[in-house]
């Protein structure tokens, strides 16, 4: 069996990753970033590095360690109601409430806008182009065809050509100062790295991992690894190289839009400050150029996200609207919310962020440390870990750093170490587990036979069957340990299991 993806494979599902991610608000927030950071710019990437970046890429290393078939499903390890909410509200804050209305807001500050005459009715103007754009973006969500597969393959490298363009234009500029010399603008005069850090949030990637990574297990699958110990390795590898590749970016980025503070003022914010930066180093045929590329990557982006919540609202609620209705909803809310401009949307978002993210990033983490359930040991470790960190940096920035860094540093070793010891297998819920046998049916499990859950199935965990123990997967319902269960189906390593239905003595 197939245990590893090939070089070139590796590539194909890194490139969709990366095009999953990357969006409006990984352009307009490094900006933002290198702009007001100035000499302080490598404390502040170094915090949005960990919150644009690592939790990005330890959401979809939880979903892949979970083998959950998507977000409802991770989340229903807490409870069944928890889910429903954590799966709605992040939904609704990365589609129609957020995410999607940026898109469509930072296509026209960093566009149309420039370009229109500076004193005529923006918000009409506004209006128009967001009609246009959402009209745009509900046909291709309706019928995608392939659409989002052609743009991806076009737009992207095209994008990605001229952002190297404009980044390298701006760094050997001789207009450009030197970065040392920027002086540091708001938070980041005082707490870069927390500014930074806060700032990475925006960007709503880790977020979105939560929702795209299960495009990724189900991607590695098609390409013919089926094992869950090697789907977990392989998802965690290409999300390695994916975010290794965005962060470079946003490195580039950020040092590009601090060095342009030598002829530039402060933006309002990081959409309008790439328009003028393309403007001032590539001339106006610059600024269309980065209209064209920009509109249409955020409408590829924007087609996603509505496909992407009206399928995972239509799985939650399926007596309710159909897809269609739904997508025609997620539209028009994002028409209405877009209207308020991108700062407006911008510092809206920033409340919502701050609630949900602390939610997220627990959930990334018990997942990966306590498959294949969530203890309150494991709550209070996390919390103290968190608070430590904190309270190193409220002694100084120094011993934040170097706190911070030891830990990320122990993380990463030890999740290396995970991916390559035999140990890897226990926290993948394969203890004791015949890894050589190739599929569950060879252990002569077959429908109808009986047996006793060893772990929570949420809904996958451990269940004893015939004496064995295997991988168990609940069809319909989270079951409980030490709960008697009933084999449906042997699906390659998988046995689909159904509670026991319970003969009453008395009756």
């Amino acid at each position: 069996m197939k245990k590893k993806l090939t070089v070139k494979e590796y590539i194909y599902v890194a490139s969709m990753l990366f095009g999953l991610f990357f969006g409006a608000g990984n352009l307009i927030f490094p900006t933002a970033v290198g702009q007001l950071a100035g000499r302080n710019m490598w404390s502040a990437i170094l915090g949005l590095l960990i919150t644009g970046v690592g939790l990005p890429l330890l959401g979809v290393a939880a979903l892949g360690l979970s083998r959950s078939d998507g977000l409802f499903s991770l989340s229903s390890k807490v409870n069944r109601p928890y889910a429903y909410f954590f799966t709605c509200a992040l939904y609704l804050t990365i589609g129609p409430f957020f995410a999607i209305p940026r898109c469509a807001t930072v296509s026209f500050t960093v566009g149309l806008e420039q370009i229109l005459p500076q004193n005529g009715n923006m918000k009409l103007y506004l209006l128009l182009f967001t009609l246009a754009f959402f009209i745009a973006a509900l046909l291709f969500s309706l019928r995608p065809g392939k659409i989002l597969t052609w743009v991806g393959k076009i737009l992207n490298p095209f994008f990605l050509l001229f952002l190297g363009i404009l980044v390298v234009v701006t760094l050997v500029s001789p207009a450009a100062v030197p970065i040392s010399s920027v002086e540091p603008m708001g938070g980041y005069i005082q707490q870069p790295f927390l500014t930074g850090f806060l700032e990475g949030y925006n960007t709503m990637d880790a977020l979105a991992s939560l929702a795209f990574g299960i495009i990724v297990v189900q991607v590695i699958r098609e390409l013919g690894v089926d094992e869950p110990g090697a789907v977990a390795r392989n998802t965690a590898k290409a999300g390695i190289f994916s975010c290794l590749f965005m962060g470079l970016i946003y490195v580039a980025v950020t040092a590009m839009s601090a060095k342009s503070r030598g002829v530039l003022p402060a933006a309002e914010n990081g959409g309008v400050a790439l328009a003028q930066i393309s403007q001032t180093f590539l001339g106006r045929i610059g600024l269309l150029i980065i209209a064209v590329t920009v509109t249409l990557a955020c409408l590829k982006t924007a087609v996603g996200l509505i496909t992407s919540c009206s399928e995972t609202f239509t799985g939650l609620f399926p007596k309710g609207p159909a897809y269609r209705v739904w997508a025609v909803i997620f539209t028009l809310v994002s028409l209405i919310f877009a209207n308020f401009g991108l700062s407006a949307i911008i510092d809206y978002a920033v409340p919502v962020l701050m609630f949900l993210y602390p939610l997220a990033i627990v959930l990334i983490l018990l997942e990966i440390f306590l498959l294949p359930g969530i203890t309150i040991a494991g709550v209070g470790g996390f919390l103290f870990a968190a608070s430590g960190v904190i309270y190193a940096y409220t002694v100084g920035e120094t011993a934040g750093h170097i706190t911070l860094f030891l830990s990320l540093t122990a993380f990463a070793a030890s999740f290396v170490w995970l991916l390559r010891a035999r140990s890897f297998n226990k926290v993948a819920l394969k203890t004791d587990v015949d890894s050589k046998l190739t599929s569950s049916r060879d252990l002569g499990i077959e429908p109808g036979d009986e047996g006793i859950t060893l772990s929570r199935l949420a809904p996958i965990g451990k269940a004893r069957i015939k004496g064995i123990t295997v991988e168990a997967k609940s069809m319909d319902e989270l079951i409980d340990e030490n709960t008697p269960v009933e084999v449906l189906r042997v699906d390659g390593y998988n046995v689909l299991v159904k509670r026991k239905e319970q003969t009453d003595i008395h009756a």
